[in-house]
């Protein structure tokens, strides 16, 4: 039953990113992965407070593995850096790689203190 719980919340996940993404990106003009950025920032977010609070091993794997799981997308996240290099933004590139990395930890552990309070 589990797999069929992470299996729904990958669905729901994808469905959520594939909206939210594409939305926050047609409102850019500039060509900066806004959309991508934002879900993996919120999901970040989410995915410590889904720690933080301590849910059943069952809405962690409905939640944290399956929607969070499909939600964020570092593939998507990767691909869209060696984009940005091979057009010779390598600004852009590295700001984005830092406000990634950083903010999700950040948001990860606000996150997580949240949940835990």
């Amino acid at each position: 039953m589990t797999v069929v719980w992470i299996g729904i919340g990958g669905f729901l996940g994808a469905i959520c990113r594939f909206l939210l993404s594409g939305w926050f990106n047609k409102k850019s003009r500039v060509g900066f992965p806004y959309g991508t950025l934002f879900v993996n920032l919120l999901g970040s977010f989410l995915l410590g407070l889904i720690m933080g609070i301590g849910v059943s091993s069952g809405t962690y794997s409905f939640l944290g593995i399956g929607f969070m799981g499909a939600f964020t997308t570092f593939s998507t996240f990767k691909l869209e850096n060696i984009q940005l290099h091979g057009q010779k933004k390598a600004t852009v590139s590295y700001w984005y790689l830092g406000s990634s990395y950083i903010g999700g930890l950040l948001l990860a552990f606000i996150g997580m203190w949240i949940g835990m309070k």
